[in-house]
């Protein structure tokens, strides 16, 4: 997840201090989160929402069969 955080904000070109401010963490709760290191689920769902991002939670077997269509659609 940290990976697609960082990703993110370098598509956007924002520098990490101005990402942190702009959704409400510190710079070291998102810097934590961009190395793989543990935060708590309350700063994680207030990055994603301040990145426009969501979660969606389901069984493992939707998750698997939802994943395959992606990548069906994507190779279409």
């Amino acid at each position: 997840m940290g990976t697609l955080i960082r990703n993110r904000r370098a598509e956007s070109s924002t520098r990490i201090d101005d990402t942190a401010d702009m959704v409400g963490v510190s710079k070291d709760v998102l810097s934590r989160l961009e190395n793989g290191k543990p935060i708590g689920t309350d700063k994680l769902l207030t990055i994603l929402k301040g990145m426009g991002l969501d979660v969606l939670i389901v069984d493992r077997h939707t998750a698997q069969r939802v994943l395959r269509e992606l990548e069906t659609s994507a190779t279409a």
